[in-house]
């Protein structure tokens, strides 16, 4: 088994220009129709920092769902975005980037790892009342670029935290650096059997180089969620420093191929939205 989720809204994010509503609205509904596990529709953030991702909800609004079985998912920076998205039956998974490196936290959501797992404890709770389900990703979660401390006891006792405060879904990124498949697999290996009831998934941020080695080295390792990207756009604009590219979609399917892995991709489909994502994304 294996999970392969699509992130439009991190392509969005990352891209220099504002693409049109309308635009986005067909992309996506091409995405949803491609056969992938969950797509990650937009977020909920503040239009003067990330003006990409303004009309978030316009989109949504728009998408035509019908028959669609892909899980919907939304990313929120705050409880206020959780309750606005509990209440809307077009979203089933609500995401939050929590992080326990607090440099990343101030700069990103200016709080603290305390401050920040609160607002998890709420979300999950948010969730659970409406039949949603929270998705907490833990941002620099293999070590961070501004010095604070970090180790994978240090990322153990945060899992178990969150895992306390509801989290039953934890995704693990790197976010602005680069790390190899022996890292991959240290950390996942000591996480999974350490709470086999979490599903943990991973959100990497990497050229292209090397993709194969660190995809297979989370899966051997038990991890069976992976996010991509089309064609490895995008990043985090508020990392501090240049922009890591995503893993590609394409790179997942393949591996899934490879490994003989039923992941319900429409191949045509995904040819056709992979062919619209350089679209989509071409500078002009």
């Amino acid at each position: 088994m294996m999970r392969i989720i699509e992130s439009p809204r991190e392509a969005m994010q990352g891209f220099s220009h504002v693409i049109p509503t309308q635009e986005k609205v067909r992309y996506i509904n091409h995405l949803l129709r491609t056969g992938f596990d969950t797509v990650e529709i937009g977020s909920i953030v503040s239009p003067k920092i990330i003006p990409q991702m303004a009309d978030s909800l316009e989109v949504l609004k728009n998408l035509d769902l019908t028959g669609v079985t892909t899980k919907r998912m939304f990313l929120v920076v705050n409880t206020r975005g959780a309750e606005l998205l509990a209440e809307l039956d077009e979203i089933t998974h609500i995401s939050y980037p929590f992080s326990f490196a607090p440099a990343f936290l101030k700069r990103n959501l200016n709080t603290t790892p305390e401050k920040s797992l609160d607002t998890v404890k709420v979300i999950t709770e948010i969730c659970t009342k409406t039949g949603k389900q929270a998705v907490i990703y833990i941002s620099m979660a293999f070590g961070n670029l501004d010095g604070d401390p970090w180790s994978i006891d240090l990322l153990v006792e945060w899992v178990g935290k969150l895992h306390e405060a509801g989290a039953g879904i934890i995704v693990l990124s790197n976010v602005a650096m680069e790390i190899d498949a022996a890292m991959i697999s240290d950390v996942y290996s000591r996480l999974i059997p350490t709470l086999p009831q979490v599903e943990f998934g991973l959100h990497l941020h990497t050229t292209n180089e090397g993709w194969q080695e660190k995809v297979n080295a989370a899966y051997q390792a038990g991890c069976r969620r992976f996010d991509g990207v089309m064609n490895g756009l995008g990043g985090c604009p508020m990392s501090g420093t240049e922009m890591l590219g995503n893993l590609k979609t394409e790179n997942l399917v393949e591996f899934a191929e490879i490994m003989k892995f039923p992941v319900g991709i429409d191949r045509k489909q995904m040819n056709i939205t992979c062919r619209m994502a350089r679209e989509v994304f071409a500078e002009y």
